[in-house]
């Protein structure tokens, strides 16, 4: 099981770190965030590998950063220089494989970018 937090109003330009906990060890999954604004399907964001290697969609890279803490078992999502844009509702995700596709999510957390 995976629960998301950390969404909230942020104005434009603002910070956001959204944290993702899981109930068992994410050493072996690749982590991932996806988002999902009103009416659009739901698109990936970022993910982490194994060996903590990441990959970022294009829209979000150099502006998100994804890390995870395998100790604690949870992954976060900094995002920085944040843009209406980025309005929309994050998902956790955790996949069995390095490219597959996520095997499990979470509920879900909004983020709301507006001044």
């Amino acid at each position: 099981q995976l629960a998301e937090s950390g969404g909230g109003l942020v104005q434009p330009g603002g910070s956001l770190t959204l944290s993702c906990a899981a109930d068992g060890s994410i050493f072996s999954w690749t982590m991932g965030w996806y988002r999902q604004a009103p009416g659009q399907r739901r698109d990936f964001v970022a993910r982490i590998f194994r060996g903590d290697s990441t990959d970022y969609a294009e829209h979000v890279r150099g502006r998100f950063t994804i890390s995870r803490d395998t100790a604690k078992n949870t992954v976060y999502l900094q995002m920085n220089s944040l843009k209406p844009e980025d309005t929309a509702v994050y998902y956790c995700s955790a996949a069995d494989t390095p490219w597959g596709s996520p095997d499990y999510w979470g509920q879900g957390t909004q983020v709301t970018v507006s001044s």
